[in-house]
């Protein structure tokens, strides 16, 4: 988001790689109380890979529905020259679908904000652009944090569907909010909200408008944001009726399930894996937000594992005892050097200035000197 670039380099460079693993329509982002569990669907619904192919595959629409020109170009480009790629998404779509359509039906949002996802991102968590906007909703960490995800060296929560979703969605009502237009809003999510608001205000007197407003803003908005909402209603014209545009026997991937399992900080998702008798791709496909392979030193994590496995990790590990490491071995210490502040420190670390204040024991950030020895997560 952000203008970070053209639309179509985002189209061609997209990962041909698998899903991740894994859950229920808009699972809780807090596991339950006391240890694992199948997540719930706070939407209360759930799919199966036939079901989603008859959600997906239905003609109505929940965002203005708009057919011209500029998204027949887009529609022949996902039909065409992105084929294959076009192919894939649709087919991870069962996977990741139930959980954004879910959560927004949940918030009495358009689940047709389902595609702006898919072209953000092809529905990839492992999706990073040049300009560093990561996960499955393409976010830049300024952003991100701003909606309350962790970003540091060791959890990128853009890369993690349930917190990137509720992230998204968040921002995306957010922007509704002050535009009163999905298509505005989506323009925004793409190019920011201050330039599209700046545009509206010159030509309009006032942000808040209508979708027909972005086809009379669209010259003055960047190329990659004037062609983002075709993109998106290109992509929602050929999921809702694939075989019409050659998209027959969709092998459309299994809808996300796991359960969780608390581990103490810095177990390696491997030892989960042993533990509850899975492979390690399966546990780290459900867990992609764990960067380094393993759960964050300093604390307990809730780390997910398959739907079912919960019992067996238990059984293995009843007291976690062997699935952990010492979170001390790998801590680094920053001493501060003169100009320095918390702020410039957190950054250069990749973590929280709050953070930092918690695992130094810092009540005032401001209250630092020169010579400080300060313990960095790694």
């Amino acid at each position: 988001m952000n203008s970070r670039f053209t639309v179509l380099t985002v189209l061609l460079a997209a990962p041909l790689v698998g899903a991740c693993a894994s859950a229920a329509p808009a699972p809780r982002l807090e596991p339950p109380a006391g240890g694992a569990g199948v997540a719930d669907g706070a939407a209360s619904r759930s799919f199966s890979t036939r079901d989603w192919a008859s959600v997906t595959a239905s003609t109505e629409w929940d965002i203005t529905k708009t057919r011209n020109t500029q998204v027949d170009r887009w529609i022949d480009f996902l039909t065409g020259r992105n084929r294959e790629r076009t192919r894939l998404w649709l087919e991870r779509s069962g996977r990741y679908g139930p959980l954004i359509r879910g959560t927004l039906a949940s918030r009495g949002m358009p689940e047709d904000l389902l595609y702006l996802a898919l072209i953000e991102s092809g529905l990839s968590p492992a999706a990073t652009s040049h300009a560093s906007a990561a996960g499955m909703w393409q976010f830049i960490a300024e952003t991100g944090r701003r909606y309350g995800l962790e970003i540091n060296s060791q959890v990128d929560e853009r890369r993690d569907p349930l917190r990137s979703t509720e992230a998204a969605l968040s921002y995306l009502q957010d922007l509704y909010n002050r535009f009163g237009s999905w298509y505005l809003s989506a323009a925004a999510y793409n190019t920011g909200e201050n330039r599209v608001g700046r545009i509206m205000r010159q030509r309009f007197g006032t942000e808040r408008g209508k979708d027909s407003h972005f086809w009379t803003i669209a010259s003055q908005l960047p190329r990659e944001t004037r062609d983002y909402v075709p993109l998106m209603l290109a992509a929602a014209f050929i999921a809702k009726d694939p075989e019409k545009y050659g998209f027959y026997n969709l092998e459309y991937q299994a809808p996300l399930a796991f359960d969780y399992v608390p581990v103490r900080g810095s177990t390696s998702l491997a030892a989960v894996a042993r533990a509850a008798r899975v492979s390690v791709d399966a546990v780290e496909e459900l867990n992609p937000h764990l960067v380094r392979g393993r759960a964050p030193s300093g604390r307990g994590s809730w780390v997910r594992v398959p739907e079912g496995t919960e019992p067996r990790f238990t059984q293995a590990l009843p007291s976690g005892n062997d699935a952990r490491e010492d979170p001390r071995a790998s801590a680094r210490i920053h001493i501060v050097q003169r100009g320095e502040n918390l702020t410039r420190i957190a950054r250069r670390y990749g973590v929280s200035v709050g953070e930092l204040q918690r695992l130094n024991g810092i009540r005032n950030a401001n209250l630092i000197k020169v010579g400080q020895r300060l313990r960095i997560r790694p």
